[in-house]
């Protein structure tokens, strides 16, 4: 099981693609299931009324690694798939970037970032003058739309830090031409048929936010197609 940075690290460069924590609708691995060694929710130690004592070993460890993947520059990690947190190998950032950018010049917290460095959310509601809510709705359709990500965790009163979001092509120097859409989205696509083995489109519609109807014909280009007996088309690698 995973117990070091630079382990967790390594598996997602060689997965490419994950999520912190498995989500049921989504095929992607997830972070938690390598240094739990399953996919159950055994975050926390508690007593016998259910208060919380501490983290458990496996959520003592993942808790401070997801921010140091990306303070470290070894994995991007952010709202960036199937609207959870997930991380991202730096190779294909850019890949990710051709793929699902969706751009937001005239953000107002975008704009405070771009002047300013990484900002947390308290920081981001002063520099913007706008909520709570406003700010954190912002962040995460950001976040979604490749235009923000996870920077460092930032020290503060009390027992959490705050995390700071800087604009993702500064973060990992995406370069100014990514790769075109449609090829990077077979890329993808590819990446994700070859670690599940097969999918069906909404399964891959769910991974990238992607209309069905566009993941179906993108595995029809990658794929093999049958009907299974509920009459569900399920593509398998050609």
């Amino acid at each position: 099981m995973i117990r070091t940075v630079a382990a967790a690290a390594a598996w997602v460069d060689e997965v490419g693609l994950a999520l912190l924590f498995p989500k049921a609708d989504v095929v992607l691995p997830s972070l938690w299931e390598q240094v739990n060694g399953s996919a159950e929710e055994n975050w926390s130690i508690r007593d016998e009324d259910g208060k919380f004592v501490s983290w458990s070993e496996p959520m003592g460890f993942l808790w401070p690694a997801k921010d140091e993947l990306p303070e470290q520059g070894l994995a991007c990690v952010g709202k960036h798939l199937a609207r959870v947190v997930a991380c991202v190998a730096p190779r294909l950032v850019p890949t990710l970037v051709g793929a699902n950018r969706e751009p937001a010049d005239d953000d107002p917290v975008v704009a405070a970032i771009r002047e300013h460095g990484p900002l947390t959310g308290l920081q981001l509601r002063e520099a913007t003058g706008q909520d709570k809510k406003q700010v954190d709705r912002a962040v995460a359709s950001l976040h979604h739309r490749l235009v923000l990500t996870t920077s460092h965790l930032v020290e503060q009163d009390g027992p959490w830090g705050a995390l700071a979001h800087d604009l993702l092509d500064r973060k990992w120097s995406v370069p100014k031409k990514p790769p075109a859409r449609d090829a990077a989205r077979r890329e993808l696509a590819s990446l994700v048929l070859d670690r599940a083995g097969e999918l069906t489109a909404a399964d891959l519609a769910g991974v990238f936010a992607w209309r069905r109807k566009e993941a179906a014909a993108i595995l029809d280009d990658i794929g093999d197609g049958r009907d299974d007996e509920a009459g569900f088309r399920i593509w398998a690698r050609r």
